[in-house]
């Protein structure tokens, strides 16, 4: 049978599960919600399987103060950008996924179902969308290392064993491993365009 739809996993359902409520509350609420370890197996066996195509972040950096509310008055959702791809290759890391895996998940795959123009892949004419990473270089999420402008991280005390190390976008650098850049003069991001 011709897969006729394409389905999205984010990071948030691949990594936490129902068993996480307990020390992180509703800062793990999303819609659909964290749910039971088999529930998280069963996604994972869906990206190896082919039937989800992409893994998405769903960054919504809502504040500490928004987020610690009671369950029904708090949001769901939650800032998951800059930690996506470390808690994606901590998958790789663990044997869950392959780092060609997560590259086809995070880049090629959404360029190719979006039908992107010039993004998602390494290749002369393309833009620059890049990303450097150190496969072996631990750390852990805390409030210093945290850049969302609303503070806090689901992954707060997680240690991962790879760090992004660069991040450029339209061949401009914009992370060096430690700070967003922000004097390079004209803004690095550009629209997309779509081939449709």
């Amino acid at each position: 049978i011709e897969k006729r739809i394409t389905a999205e996993a984010c990071i948030h359902h691949l990594w936490f599960t129902d068993a996480d409520y307990e020390a992180k509350g509703t800062h793990i609420k999303w819609n659909p919600a964290v749910k039971t370890a088999e529930d998280r197996e069963a996604i994972r066996a869906g990206i190896l399987n082919g039937r989800i195509d992409v893994v998405a972040t769903d960054h919504a950096p809502h504040t500490a103060e928004e987020k610690n509310n009671a369950y029904f008055q708090a949001p769901s959702g939650g800032p998951l950008v800059q930690h996506g791809l470390p808690a994606m290759l901590e998958l790789v890391h663990q044997g869950v996924l392959s780092v060609e895996e997560v590259v086809n998940l995070m880049a090629h795959r959404v360029a190719d179902l979006f039908d992107i123009e010039g993004r998602g892949y390494i290749r002369a004419g393309y833009q620059a969308d890049l990303v450097l990473v150190d496969p072996n270089d631990r750390w852990t999420v805390n409030k210093s290392n945290i850049l969302y402008k609303c503070g806090w991280s689901p992954f707060e005390g997680t240690a991962f064993k790879s760090r992004v190390r660069g991040t450029w976008v339209n061949g401009i650098q914009v992370y060096d491993g430690e700070r967003v850049l922000t004097d390079h003069g004209n803004h690095a991001g550009q629209r997309l365009t779509f081939n449709r």
